[in-house]
């Protein structure tokens, strides 16, 4: 079971739209997953339309005259995605809580009664550093910090870091951190300005994926349903898809597409004996950038292991087994969407921006 806390004191860097969407790609993936709304705010829980009387805080709270377990408020949202709610009593457990020995550990003894249960649980932090959040970072294997492209926010990144190696030396408890670029504008010059001092500050915890600004993000949280209900094809459900394929690939290395219902093992097997038979290649000159994968409609735009391309003097190149078609397709840059700029054929698409097109005809070339 992967514990997860989503955590950044400041305010609208997209921390509950991650955690909200982050769960969400995670159960298409077949991943049994749990989203604890630990915010007084329970903006996860408003955002998902969940509006419960019991929250976290009946379970914690030895107070409260309505005390429950766990499994009493886990609420199913769709499929294998679960939430447990929050309410603005949760606010009030670090001063009920003040003198209690142990009470860092709180959220790590709730958590290990779900053990089985779950293979991934996401914690949704509230936007400070207090007791909520180091409970939440002492029950988790990882930490996912969202930044937004703006000064500020590289600052509070750095706090954070302060916190999590404390509570590694104090509480020696293991806990690793990764940064996760949010509410990027490619529009803006100074997006890419502040991209280049993230990276150069965070390289080695910088995830791949960048989530870029989208409007169907905030209509989805308005309406009370995750991005992929309210628009599946949008940049923001392909943002997070890709996310959850990038972290579900680091931990197991599994390549299965959604849908396919094939092994990783039966995947290269296939691959090993279609090799020969229709490969197309794809080619980018960018020799600045870190990773470049090729993602189309021939693999339902995801961010997989076998479509990062190759990196060989400058020039990155992959060859992909295609059956005979026409294809919409992208690269994605070091997080970034971009189309093919040596192919002519090109159509404009529902983001404002560009696919690429190719045609595999039967001897496999475009």
């Amino acid at each position: 079971m992967r514990v997860i806390s989503i955590a950044n004191q400041k305010g609208g860097c997209g921390k509950t739209t991650t955690a909200i969407n982050l769960a969400c790609a995670l159960a298409i993936n077949g991943k049994k997953t749990l989203l604890i709304d630990l915010d007084p705010q329970a903006h996860a829980s408003l955002g998902l339309n969940i509006n419960s009387p019991n929250s976290i805080y009946n379970v914690i709270s030895k107070l409260t005259p309505r005390k429950l377990k766990l499994d009493d408020i886990i609420t199913t949202v769709e499929g294998k995605f679960d939430i447990v709610p929050s309410n603005i009593l949760v606010g009030t457990l670090e001063q009920e809580l003040a003198d209690e020995i142990g009470r860092e550990l709180k959220l790590t003894e709730i958590i290990s009664t779900q053990k089985g249960k779950y293979e991934y649980i996401l914690i949704d932090c509230p936007p400070s550093l207090g007791f909520l959040t180091v409970n939440a970072i002492r029950a988790s294997q990882e930490v996912i910090i969202p930044v937004e492209t703006s000064r500020f926010s590289l600052q509070g990144v750095e706090h954070l870091m302060d916190i999590v190696n404390l509570i590694k030396d104090r509480l020696n408890h293991p806990v690793t951190s990764r940064v996760l670029i949010t509410m990027f504008d490619s529009r803006l010059r100074h997006s890419f300005s502040m991209l280049s001092k993230i990276k150069e500050q965070f390289a080695d915890i910088l995830f791949d994926t960048i989530i870029h600004v989208n409007v169907k993000l905030k209509e989805s949280a308005v309406l009370g349903e995750t991005v992929v209900t309210y628009d599946k094809y949008c940049r923001g459900a392909k943002d997070y898809f890709s996310l959850s394929r990038e972290i579900i690939i680091a931990e197991t290395g599994e390549k299965t597409t959604v849908g396919t219902g094939l092994s990783a093992k039966m995947k290269q097997l296939v691959k090993e004996e279609t090799k020969n038979i229709l490969q197309t290649s794809f080619s980018l000159e960018a020799p600045e950038a870190s990773s470049v994968y090729v993602t189309g409609s021939f693999n339902d735009w995801a961010l997989e292991e076998a479509y990062r391309m190759n990196k060989q003097n400058g020039r990155w190149e992959v060859q992909v087994v295609l059956n005979p078609g026409i294809y919409k397709y992208q690269f994605i840059v070091d997080g970034k969407w971009r189309e093919d700029p040596l192919n002519p054929a090109q159509e404009r698409n529902s983001f404002g921006d560009v696919n690429s097109l190719i045609e595999v005809k039967s001897n496999g070339h475009k």
